[in-house]
């Protein structure tokens, strides 16, 4: 189903302003608990750099580390800061240091520093250096600049740019990041812009719980989750999707299931309805067949013949009275199963598309009554009437939306989930056929109290009088509350009693929410002044590589005294230009 509430002007799953509070009211019990804020934020290019920051600071303060070692662990364990603290209290700071490649400085014999005066030979080229184009890593390893900078080129261009590790032989260590930048700027800016982005871009790139918005055109937003990762969000482009496949809102489908509904509709919605009028299944292969000519012996492309009246096989040989080894009027059960077999399977699938695509072309259509309804609401507030307060209807046609919506994605649910596709040896036959009962009779008591709501609102209330109107107004507020209720239950049984009972634990769906798919909140680029100024308390080590900058800046940051609380668009480039992370780095590439 294509994306309707995504527009800036359309209400219905937007905020809490518009969400089912007009409910709570003298003729209904039901009492709308208000929410906490949006569990999901929208990273935009001004927040990125903050949000790293903050996993940034909380593991270098953690740990004591440099950001250029806490960026290495926090890549390695995919920036989840709480998985990572928890192997650190498993397996303790070694362990966690040796399965990240980090190597701290104090472990380091710094007796011999690196000076103009002295001479290094560099293992790489074989060839000698004064120690000044020489650059010593954290590891211990020295080689000389050149060296280090084709070793680095060759990563950043392989796309190996966020974990560079050191050329020695079976040494794992990270390369410190501001040695990358400090060498590779001096021949190519370019590169040396392009490593920036891409550390800045791990954060969105390598984290589970932060991914791009897939917009098309690209809106330059990600969304970052705080909790479940199978959930559905609503960017502030207005595009709604599953978290989990990129897809669009499909609970209570689960991915696997939406990704196989979407292939086989695309395949097959297009012709079904050709298939079922002109064609025949071969009683062998079960394909397709079209008679192209008067005689009812035809022949299917895999060589069986069978006669075109009753779908039987047959031999070739025939003559004006009867066809070799076939007669209509005789019965056979293992072949009409075989012929039938093709002909349930194509039935099937029609019923379930039928009925999906319906609710989906109702959801189309009423999506386009929020103009008519807003006329009827106008009309009615200027009349001379008791009445003043219209918002029960706002909140039925969000309602009748929201219930629409989960009707017509439970179809392609069941479709798979009681046929012999994806759980065939999941369930008895008597299991299947108790449980599809269940979950029919709750999807039929759904979809008789959403086409009631339907109705109801689209009753022309303008005309009526206040009594009339009022009983409208107590159907629209009661059968909202039951879609509610009838929607939560169906979910209760998925999860409960139909995938909950699954042995293979592989289909997940996004949980229903009775205000609809949340609406991500904008993450403030203003931190705290601890946050911007936390890496001035941190440990600072010495440097101790010849070709690397005195200190160790964040990437692609400014320097702490103007990283204040203005809005941050760009990040400078060394040479006076803009790099604009406003696009994922692959497009960025392109132009």
């Amino acid at each position: 189903m294509e994306d309707y509430g995504g527009s800036d002007d359309e209400y219905y799953y937007s905020d809490d302003r518009e969400s089912l509070d007009g409910l709570d009211n003298e003729e209904s019990d039901f009492h709308w608990v208000p929410s906490k804020g949006p569990s999901t934020k929208i990273i935009t290019k001004e927040s990125l750099l903050a949000a790293q920051r903050e996993d940034l600071r909380r593991v270098m303060e953690m740990l004591s580390l440099r950001e250029h070692h806490a960026r290495t662990l926090l890549i390695h364990y995919r920036w989840d800061v709480e998985r990572l603290f928890a192997a650190f209290v498993e397996k303790g700071k070694s362990y966690l240091f040796t399965e990240a490649g980090v190597t701290v400085v104090e472990q380091l014999d710094v007796d011999s520093p690196l000076t103009s005066s002295s001479t290094v030979t560099c293992d790489i080229c074989i060839e000698d250096v004064s120690g000044n184009k020489a650059t010593r890593m954290d590891c211990g390893h020295c080689f000389c600049n050149d060296c280090w900078t084709e070793h680095f080129i060759v990563k950043i261009n392989g796309g190996q740019s966020r974990r560079i590790r050191c050329m020695a032989h079976k040494c794992n260590a990270i390369c410190d990041e501001a040695v990358v930048r400090n060498l590779v700027s001096k021949k190519h800016p370019d590169l040396a812009e392009k490593f920036d982005r891409f550390l800045l871009e791990s954060y969105i790139e390598d984290n589970k719980m932060v991914k791009w918005c897939p917009s098309i055109p690209h809106c330059g937003n990600a969304i970052r989750i705080e909790e479940d990762e199978c959930c559905e969000v609503e960017c502030s482009c207005g595009l709604q999707f599953c978290f989990s496949c990129f897809s669009e809102a499909h609970s209570p489908c689960s991915c696997l299931m939406w990704e196989l509904w979407s292939k086989k509709c695309q395949d097959e919605s297009e012709t079904v309805n050709w298939i079922t009028v002109h064609t025949k299944p071969c009683p062998k292969c079960h394909k397709p067949v079209e008679k192209n000519g008067g005689c009812n012996l035809v022949s299917c492309i895999c060589g069986q013949s069978f006669c075109w009246l009753c779908g039987g096989s047959t031999g070739r040989d025939h003559t004006w009275s009867r066809i070799s080894g076939h007669s209509c009027g005789r019965y056979k059960e293992d072949q009409e199963k075989k012929t039938e077999r093709a002909k349930r399977d194509l039935y099937r699938y029609m019923h379930y598309h039928n009925r999906y695509k319906a609710h989906t072309d109702s959801f189309k259509l009423e999506s386009k009554l929020k103009e008519t309804i807003l006329e009827k609401v106008s009309i009615s507030e200027e009349r001379e009437s008791r009445l003043r307060d219209f918002s029960w209807v706002n909140n039925g046609l969000y309602r009748l939306f929201r219930s629409r919506r989960v009707l017509s994605y439970s179809y392609p649910f069941a479709f798979y989930m009681f046929g012999e596709e994806l759980f065939k040896d999941e369930m008895t036959t008597e299991e299947r056929e108790i449980k599809q009962n269940l979950f029919e009779d709750q999807q039929q008591q759904l979809e008789s109290n959403v086409e009631k709501l339907s109705k109801f609102l689209e009753e022309p209330f303008e005309q009526y009088t206040d009594e009339k109107v009022m009983e409208i107004r107590m159907q629209v507020i009661n059968l909202s509350t039951i879609t509610d209720n009838l929607c939560k239950k169906m979910y209760e049984c998925i999860e409960s009693d139909l995938l909950g009972a699954l042995q293979l634990g592989t289909h997940n769906i996004a949980p229903y929410k009775s205000k609809g798919i949340e609406k991500a909140s904008e993450l403030s680029s203003c931190w705290s002044n601890k946050v911007n100024t936390a890496d001035k308390c941190l440990p600072s080590d010495g440097n101790t590589s010849g070709g690397a900058s005195q200190h160790d800046k964040p990437s692609g940051s400014r320097s702490s005294a103007d990283s204040g609380c203005s809005s941050w668009k760009r990040a400078r480039r060394d040479g006076g230009g803009f790099l604009d992370l406003n696009l994922p780095a692959e497009i960025m590439d392109r132009n």
